[in-house]
């Protein structure tokens, strides 16, 4: 069983920056965040495994950044120039384990105002 615990959101004004954290409670495969908008489903947002490398939904590079410090098993979002439709919950998730299973954060909010 892996435990993710995140931090970092809260309310913020268009055009400005969050980092997001999330602290796994063991070592991981990769590991990522999803979001979900108000009133809509939840969508797939970047993701980095344990040897790096990275990816992001194409709507959101350039603008956040994954990085994961695999010492403290903790992944960072860094969210620039954020806009009101960035505004939902953000979840965590990690691969881990031998089958490897999905795990999930409680989520943390994340409001972009105007």
């Amino acid at each position: 069983q892996v435990q993710l615990v995140e931090s970092g959101g809260g309310l913020v004004q268009a055009g400005g920056s969050l980092r997001l954290s999330c602290a796994a409670s063991t070592s991981i495969n990769a590991i990522g965040w999803y979001r979900q908008p108000p009133g809509n489903k939840r969508e797939w947002v970047a993701s980095i495994t344990s040897s790096g490398t990275t990816n992001y939904a194409n709507s959101l590079k350039g603008r956040f950044t994954i990085s994961l410090d695999n010492a403290k098993n903790t992944v960072y979002l860094q969210m620039n120039s954020l806009k009101r439709e960035d505004t939902g919950v953000y979840y965590c998730y990690a691969i881990a384990g031998t089958p490897p299973q999905h795990y999930w954060g409680q989520g943390t909010q994340v409001t972009v105002s105007s």
